[in-house]
């Protein structure tokens, strides 16, 4: 089968827990394949990081702000973790395929559930660390969690990784355990997919 053209690109669903390597895997993509791949700008009622920019990073928005865009249906799918609210809008993924970019959903598996209720027919890749001993230690080095909020993050990607391994809920299962194969074995199964 052809590949499919960059007009009609099917969004690509990338999951995996927090810590997985998910964001370093897409920028080295984005970094090899300039003007292919449109990041799908979620909404976040959490506060920014460090370095973070509003309509960059995320749309920062209020918790009332986030719930009235629930109430108007604008959430492809929307979850809510650590106490914040994180939601994929249907304008943001719109946005990026009609600029005939690859529209890239950087999601949970609450959102890939609620993604595959929709008509998007995206393509799901789960990324995989290479233990959750492996896991841990990559969030600690981050230096950026309180330990509730890593015990939190450790019991979602206990969720995260049960989920993402059950067969027939993702197109491939890429494992992270070193940065280049497994950026090599996202780019092969890419470029079967996408005119790259």
């Amino acid at each position: 089968m052809a590949p499919i053209t960059e007009q009609s690109a099917r969004p690509l669903v990338i999951s995996g827990p927090s810590g997985s390597g998910k964001s370093t895997l897409f920028k080295k993509l984005y970094e090899k394949y300039p003007g292919k791949f449109g990041f799908s700008i979620s909404h976040t009622t959490r506060q920014p990081r460090e370095g973070e920019k509003d309509g960059v990073s995320y749309y920062f928005v209020t918790r009332e702000e986030f719930l009235k865009l629930i109430d108007e249906n604008a959430f492809i799918e929307h979850a809510e973790f650590s106490g914040n609210m994180y939601g994929t809008s249907l304008k943001a993924v719109r946005s990026v395929g009609s600029s005939g970019k690859i529209c890239v959903l950087d999601i949970d598996q609450q959102g890939v559930r609620s993604v595959k209720k929709t008509d998007l027919n995206p393509i799901f890749v789960f990324i995989k660390p290479p233990s959750l001993e492996i896991l841990e230690k990559r969030l600690r080095d981050r230096n950026t969690e309180t330990e509730e909020s890593l015990q939190k993050r450790l019991g979602a990607a206990k969720a995260e990784l049960e989920y993402g391994e059950t067969p027939g809920v993702h197109d491939i299962i890429i494992v992270n355990d070193d940065l280049e194969k497994a950026f090599a074995n996202l780019e092969e199964f890419l470029k079967s997919k996408y005119d790259l």
